[in-house]
């Protein structure tokens, strides 16, 4: 499945040395050099702390349980009829020099990549999961940035600025769901969900447009693994929208000051949405004609086969994502087609290289004075850089959750299933990909003759080989 995501819920010596054939054979190097890790320790204990003190505001983190390398911790407060949000992202810069080791092992890295329960981090975990992390009770530096939204949750102004800052807790998605159906949320998390839920009727409004693919979740405990499908919670969906704020903010700024560099998305070409269309009505699925293609994804439910179908045709509309660097000319095709505006990544520096030179371009922005040497001098190769350490993430990705796939079924060998067929090959419709839900896979499937897109159909297992990490399964006549 594209830009699958993968939840462990309990590990074992097993899946980690499956992982770890993995990276040897993709080659990827999961120890950093001596110098680097000398240079981290070092830099973690002298951090640029910046003048501007802005630890009366109660900042907090959300993400996955277990986090450690926190990006980034918020605080909403109500201004008026509207919202200020206040969102902290780590000054990575205040401990990485220019041309230093650290900095040149991340030019080579790119980006985190993460496979399973493991992850091979951009930046040596003293720094990414200690001194510059956004851990509660620290006092770390950080680009502040300061949003203010009207009633309806448009922005209306935006700056930012290093400060200092510190979270007061570190929460995880449970629970802060939870918090909030028990009405025992944080203001800060109360009005995240009013905020989450105004932009997203901006994002329709926009159309914008994000795909609601499930989840893969794994439990390794036993003998037999176990593959489920994982739906997003409410709260996921929220603070995603306060980091997409933020990047639309981001990429204002450097458009309007002609320097900087957007995450870019061509629009799909007319025969793609045709070709949706014709996929929607072999479907059975109702597309009106004047139903604009954003509308109609948001209207999917991909817990029903055949809009599972058409949701895992419609990422084809997705490929094509890249950066454009720019330096006193905006880019020919400065947006993100899929949100409806120009859009940069500013909000997870610790994971990915990008956005240390897009907070670098914008504080200087901010303040009036000239974008960093370095920023400017960088610019050029960043496209290329990131494209590549993207295409690795994505490989070690679909390895991973291959392997783990095979690995789930290399005993049940001969077994009926039931699955949905989700994609028919062009070439050869005999030949496409099925989706199973129990367990949660998605592989390969044939035929005698073409595959009825969209249809439940019956399935035995004829091969799932983790050393290959292959999957293959036949339509039951």
């Amino acid at each position: 499945m594209s830009s699958r995501v993968l939840r462990v819920r309990n590990g074992v010596a097993e899946l980690e040395q499956a992982v770890l054939a993995i990276q040897q054979e993709l080659k990827l190097d999961t120890a950093f050099p001596a110098e680097v890790l000398a240079a981290a320790e070092q830099a973690a204990r002298n951090p640029v702390l910046p003048d501007l003190d802005r630890t009366d505001l109660s900042f907090v983190t959300i993400d996955p349980r277990g986090s450690m390398d926190l990006d980034q911790a918020m605080h909403i407060e109500r201004d008026g009829t509207g919202y200020v949000v206040h969102y902290a992202i780590a000054d990575v810069a205040a401990f990485v020099e220019p041309g230093g080791p650290i900095d040149l092992e991340a030019h080579r890295r790119g980006e985190t990549l993460y496979g399973a329960d493991s992850r091979i981090p951009l930046h040596p975990p003293v720094l990414s999961e200690g001194a510059a992390s956004l851990l509660p009770g620290q006092v770390r530096p950080a680009f502040l940035w300061t949003i203010k939204l009207d009633a309806s949750g448009e922005q209306t102004d935006a700056h930012v600025e290093r400060a200092r800052v510190r979270s007061t807790a570190r929460l995880d998605y449970d629970e802060v769901q939870q918090q909030l159906e028990s009405g025992k949320a944080d203001p800060t998390v109360e009005l995240l969900k009013e905020v989450g839920l105004l932009r997203q009727h901006q994002e329709a409004e926009r159309g914008g447009v994000s795909l609601p693919l499930p989840e893969q979740e794994i439990d390794c405990a036993g003998d037999a693994w176990t593959l489920e499908f994982r739906r997003m919670l409410p709260v996921e969906d929220w603070n995603a929208q306060i980091s997409l704020l933020t990047g639309f903010a981001a990429a204002a700024m450097m458009v309007y000051g002609k320097v900087g560099i957007l995450r870019t998305l061509p629009p799909p070409h007319g025969d793609a949405i045709k070709r949706l269309h014709r996929t929607a009505r072999a479907l059975g699925i109702t597309w009106p004609a004047e139903q604009h293609y954003p509308d109609f994804l948001r209207s999917l439910d991909p817990s029903k086969p055949h809009d599972l179908a058409m949701v895992t045709a419609s990422t084809s509309l997705l490929r094509g994502a890249g950066y454009a660097a720019f330096d006193g000319e905006v880019p020919v095709q400065p947006l993100h087609a899929a949100l409806a505006s120009e859009y940069a990544h500013v909000t997870a520096p610790l994971r990915r290289l990008v956005d240390r030179y897009g907070l670098e371009t914008c504080a200087a922005l901010c303040a009036g004075t000239p974008v960093p040497a370095w920023v400017t001098a960088g610019l050029g190769d960043l496209p290329d850089l990131m494209r590549e350490s993207d295409h690795r993430a994505n490989g070690y990705e679909n390895a991973v959750v291959n392997m783990l796939e095979a690995t789930t079924l290399k005993n049940r060998i001969g077994e009926q299933f039931t699955g949905v067929v989700v994609e028919a090959d062009r070439d050869d419709p005999t030949k496409g990909d099925v989706v199973l839900r129990d367990p949660a896979v998605q592989a390969q499937a044939v035929d005698t003759k073409p595959l009825p897109l969209g249809d439940e159909v019956g399935l035995t297992l004829t091969s799932a080989d983790p050393v290959a990490r292959k999957v293959r399964f036949t339509v039951n006549p």
